[in-house]
């Protein structure tokens, strides 16, 4: 497991299925912040048979392109069950399927684009995680992150880094980890980041 983290995927799965009654209502301010119109910008790029990993409730359900049936990947049954009515309220056709981002159902190669927002904060091992998506994304195809990271600055870097025992206790995800150096060593390629504060954009291929 990746030192950064480390922890049981269990125990933030644990966080998860008690957050996933309010969770959106927790996150709804990150939305209004920018965070919807990331999503959208960044599944703008998604395309063909898509994998959204992490997918949680649902909330980049009305970002994707007009016609998708997206397969939505969460570990937490309380938030595919949202995801699920989500779905339903758009007029959309999802395979939803409860599994783990460190190991995932599916063959090598097998979308065409594969989609994490707001995830690699919350994952046990980061790395691995990323790794995964490379698998299961076709060689051509894309990998599309959105991401919060370790700011730059060198204060608010080490407030992060104090900060993220008490947030990852509290609601699941770590403030202090770089995704952007994560996916490289992952073996992803970075074709483009978008890089907003601590927010990152990332089109990436596998290797």
């Amino acid at each position: 497991m990746d030192a950064q983290t480390s922890e049981p995927q269990a125990a933030v799965t644990r966080r998860y299925e008690r957050l996933s009654p309010i969770y959106d209502w927790i996150t709804q301010p990150m939305e209004w912040m920018g965070g919807s119109s990331r999503r959208q910008r960044l599944l703008s790029g998604a395309s063909g048979a898509v994998l959204e990993v992490g997918a949680g409730t649902g909330a980049s359900l009305p970002h994707f392109p007009a016609g998708s049936a997206p397969v939505l990947l969460d570990i937490a049954e309380g938030m595919l069950a949202r995801a699920r009515r989500r779905a339903v309220r758009h007029g959309m056709a999802v395979d939803l399927v409860r599994g783990d981002i460190h190991q995932l159902p599916f063959a090598d190669d097998t979308f065409d684009a594969t989609v994490a927002t707001c995830v690699f904060c919350s994952v046990a091992d980061p790395k691995g995680g990323l790794a995964e998506l490379a698998r299961v994304t076709r060689p051509e195809g894309r990998v599309l992150l959105l991401e919060h990271v370790r700011p730059r600055n060198k204060v608010l870097g080490k407030l992060a880094d104090w900060l993220t025992p008490l947030t990852r206790r509290l609601c699941g995800p770590a403030i202090n980890r770089p995704t952007e150096a994560n996916a490289r060593a992952a073996g992803l390629q970075l074709v483009q980041v978008r890089r907003e504060g601590v927010w990152r954009e990332i089109a990436a291929r596998p290797h």
